[in-house]
């Protein structure tokens, strides 16, 4: 059922997504929703959030931890999220995005698995910069600016249906890193 609604929540976004089409296209019995999450739609969605987080950050602690340059780890990511895309018809993109727009200003438990995606990846970034020999406190604001680049660039993707804004991210978010990089050595 959780599997089943982290694609629904960032297929269709939070209010897109009812707990009846989640049962449905889970095969789980109605009990077992409130069974499982006591706190309905809204503590379901932030436990798919959180999952997803976590998946999102497997992830990019695997494409993270076997690079070492800053255009080999930009390129993973961006080839990662370009195929998400692509292979969804860009009904997919970031798993954390669509339902933090929608409902993170309705629900502070949707709200906090939220901000608790963003802020591991955000850590996981910030800690490979660091690995590049970026200062501490540079690494830190550029893994801001790389979070909020690709962000930015997923829904530009899904409104044009063109992956074109996440190359272009891609490309200048590694000219940023390598610049940071250069400065610190």
């Amino acid at each position: 059922m959780l599997e089943t609604a982290m694609e629904l929540f960032n297929q269709q976004g939070y209010h897109g997504t009812g707990v009846n089409q989640v049962l449905s296209e889970s095969a789980a019995p109605r009990g077992s929703l409130y069974f499982h999450f006591p706190g309905g739609k809204q503590q379901l969605a932030a436990e798919a959030v959180a999952a997803s987080g976590r998946q999102v950050g497997e992830l990019l602690a695997l494409v993270l931890a076997d690079v070492a340059e800053p255009r080999e780890a930009v390129a993973a990511i961006v080839g990662h999220f370009e195929r998400a895309l692509v292979e969804s018809d860009f009904r997919r993109g970031c798993p954390v995005a669509t339902v933090a727009l929608e409902a993170s200003a309705e629900s502070p438990e949707v709200r906090s698995a939220c901000g608790g995606a963003y802020g591991l990846w955000q850590e996981q970034l910030a800690e490979r910069f660091r690995g590049w020999g970026i200062t501490e406190a540079r690494a830190d604001e550029l893994a801001v600016v790389a979070l909020s680049l690709i962000e930015g660039a997923l829904l530009l993707c899904k409104v044009r249906r063109d992956v074109a804004p996440l190359r272009t991210t891609g490309e200048q978010l590694t000219a940023l890193l390598e610049a940071a990089r250069t400065e610190a050595n």
